[in-house]
């Protein structure tokens, strides 16, 4: 068989066999992980790519690390060159304007090589938990790379094999956690192992002119169907506007606009219009932006198949440099939630030309709480993070899901009450869907999640939510859904929150009956006893809620996602406690409504 005759079943096999092998890599990680930020939330982005730096395969992980691998392996080996490229090597990568992500965002990639021929490569890339930034977990207010940890611009860690141990003790002697973070290293390369196996093997078996006519073939047939996807949406030029809380710095808002064009079978994200970069570190490096654009269009076009090079072809990007989307050295990246919120504006946007098509907001954020400290038992230090299920947006056809992670985390999970307080001093009082946090509408939205941490040993605690002051958003008469929240009750005898905690976001005016302190982004110490509560927003609803259905608004009062009172108020539908639903008064009270 020559590459010329390649036949689709061999074609087929070829694509099939490289997807199988990317979920092998991931389940390689998992297995062999120390933290549970990888092995539990699946915090990770895992990719194949051929010799042309084309992605092949990627596995289930987190999205906007998939689609900034692209921009990060290109630039390790421009930076590492081609030609010093060996066997056995293993390059790590955190510098964030080429890693497309923030420094404890650490990309491993390394060369597969068939005898001496390079084929591919496979790329790795999870989150660590330490590496030397100037404060333990996030940091929440660095104003220049230089604060945010070590950094390894395309580094071999590996040479043709052979670890450099010379790398790995400044890894060691940077970490507050050491044998944890090399523990997770080691378990991406062995990731990055099995994936260049694999990869070898199907050019063994096939032969290298076989298997890259394949993936030409699997390239094209993948930007076929984005281009067909795309030319099947409406065109035009939308543009929305939203606003991340804060920078970390200052208490101001911070502008995020983005222009959609789409054009017969081509789509354009301009991000022109967004703040500049900014002091703190919410800024954004270019491949994060990258992998922004990349989910919007798949998730458009293509969203049942795995993704290869091809899908992407179709989109092109417009970002300053020195926007807020276009970090340039040395501006922080630390806290770069932008991209989250991001991707529910490109949505937005795009809603004002197919609402049909869109679901509203939904609740903007991934709600993120870190313990660390010493740990009671062994008195070593500990770390441990977990991000929180938000409600998603209603569309015209169906209530929006409650407590998903946010779209942009796709296979992200969050940590199970009992793994989580074996590892950490804390016990939870409650997890559950927090009423009423669904975006009123025809079509109701998602609710979002409570969870209340109590802390059992004194420990330090840090949140990042960066969606506490503005709302999302419902569409065609829907309400946005409920914001997100942290609650700080520290108990009748506690001390007093603002002599202890910094906080960036109060929420007070909008939680007047409460007598918590609410804020959005802090980092403080916990004694025995006091109660963190973390509250993620709901999605937004569609349509007129006084055109839902009063059953249907009786049976989510008896399911306790909406309260009595507020079935009232936002639906004009009469339930008693009980659940008993007055039809009469309903319809009286909605008359009165809409006159």
């Amino acid at each position: 068989m020559t590459g010329a005759d390649v036949d689709p079943a061999t074609v087929a096999v070829v694509r099939n066999y490289l997807n199988s092998a990317a979920t092998e890599m991931q389940r390689t990680l998992t297995r062999t992980a120390y933290n549970t930020i990888i092995y539990e939330i699946f915090d990770f982005g895992l990719s194949m790519y051929d010799a042309d730096l084309r992605l092949l395969a990627d596995s289930p992980g987190l999205s906007l690390f998939l689609g900034a691998n692209d921009v990060s392996v290109r630039k390790g080996v421009e930076h590492v060159g081609e030609e010093n490229l060996e066997p056995g090597d293993v390059i790590v990568l955190n510098y964030p304007y080429w890693n497309s992500s923030h420094t404890l965002d650490v990309c491993l990639f390394a060369p597969v090589f068939l005898d001496d021929e390079l084929v591919g490569y496979t790329a790795s890339r999870a989150h660590w938990l330490d590496l030397g930034a100037k404060d333990e977990g996030y940091v929440l207010d660095s104003t220049n790379m230089h604060q945010e940890g070590v950094i390894f611009p395309g580094t071999k860690v590996y040479k043709g094999g052979e670890p450099d141990e010379e790398i790995l003790d400044i890894i060691r002697f940077n970490s507050r956690i050491p044998d944890k973070v090399i523990g997770d290293l080691n378990a991406q390369i062995a990731a990055l192992r099995t994936g260049a196996e694999r990869l070898r093997g199907l050019h063994e078996k096939y032969g290298t002119e076989t298997v890259e006519t394949a993936v030409d073939r699997i390239v094209d047939h993948g930007e076929t169907r984005a281009r067909e996807g795309v030319a099947a949406l409406p065109d035009g030029t939308w543009s929305a506007v939203d606003y991340v809380d804060n920078d970390g710095i200052t208490d101001d808002l911070v502008r995020i606009e983005i222009e959609v064009t789409i054009d017969g079978d081509d789509i354009a994200f301009d991000f022109s219009g967004s703040s500049d970069a900014v002091t703190g570190p919410i800024n954004v490096p270019y491949g994060r932006t990258e992998a922004i654009c990349k989910f919007c269009l798949k998730t458009l076009t293509t969203p049942e198949e795995t993704a290869n090079h091809g899908h992407y072809e179709p989109v092109e990007i417009v970002a300053p440099e020195g926007n807020l989307f276009n970090a340039q050295y040395p501006a922080p990246t630390y806290t770069l939630w932008a991209s989250i919120l991001a991707v529910d504006v490109a949505f937005k946007a795009l809603a004002k030309g197919m609402p049909d098509r869109i679901p509203a907001s939904t609740g903007g954020d991934v709600a993120s709480v870190m313990l660390y400290g010493e740990d009671p038992e062994t008195g070593r230090s500990f770390v441990e993070a977990n991000n929180e299920a938000v409600g998603w947006g209603a569309t015209g056809e169906r209530d929006g899901p409650n407590a998903l992670m946010h779209y942009v985390q796709t296979m992200v999970r969050n940590i199970p009450i009992e793994v989580f307080e074996n590892k950490a001093p804390v016990e939870f009082d409650e997890l559950s869907l927090r009423q009423d946090s669904g975006g009123p509408g025809r079509k109701r939205g998602g609710l979002g999640i409570r969870r209340d941490y109590r802390f059992t040993h004194p420990t330090d605690a840090l949140t990042i939510t960066k969606k506490t002051k503005t709302e999302g958003w419902g569409l065609e008469g829907g309400e946005a859904g409920a914001k997100n929240v942290v609650a700080l009750d520290l108990g009748e005898d506690g001390p007093d929150a603002g002599d202890r905690v910094q906080l960036f976001a109060d929420n007070n005016d909008d939680y007047p009956d409460d007598d918590k302190e609410w804020v959005g982004m802090m980092r403080g110490s916990f004694e025995p006893g006091e109660v963190l509560s973390n509250r993620s927003g709901g999605g937004g609803g569609y349509g007129d809620p006084l055109d839902r259905d009063p059953e249907a608004v009786r049976e989510d009062v008896v399911d306790g996602y909406v309260s009595p009172e507020a079935a009232r108020a936002d639906y004009g539908v009469v339930v008693s406690a009980d659940g008993e639903l007055d039809r009469d008064a309903t319809a009286d009270l909605r008359d009165d409504r809409r006159d």
